[in-house]
């Protein structure tokens, strides 16, 4: 995995950008933000279990699905399934240790 600062790279609106193998970051104080950093390797581990672009696909089309349940756009991003499994356990630097495969798949619904 190859951390990128650019402020360019990464959209409006968000500090972070994962795209395996590569993780951008908008902001230098970021390299060091642990929790940050956690957030999205989780992004890249979902991303090698659907072989990269799947994941986008799927992201793509549960942002959409989310957008139209929500009308908002930022409630759309927090709940699409790999958000919240990212946000979920960014606290935890352990938590790709003991992931088990596909896990996102348990935050596909609300509980």
């Amino acid at each position: 995995m190859f951390l990128i600062v650019n402020k360019y790279l990464v959209p409006k609106g968000y500090r972070g950008l994962a795209i395996f193998p590569f993780v951008f970051v908008k902001y230098r104080a970021d390299k060091k933000n642990m929790v940050f950093f956690n957030h999205e390797k989780i992004h890249i581990r979902q991303q090698l279990e659907l072989l990269i672009v799947l994941f986008f696909i799927w992201y793509f089309i549960e942002y959409l699905f989310r957008l139209i349940q929500y009308k908002n756009t930022d409630l759309a991003y927090r709940n699409i399934s790999f958000e919240r499994e990212a946000y979920a356990n960014e606290l935890n630097l352990a938590y790709l240790r003991k992931r088990p495969f596909l896990r996102f798949l348990n935050y596909l619904t609300k509980k």
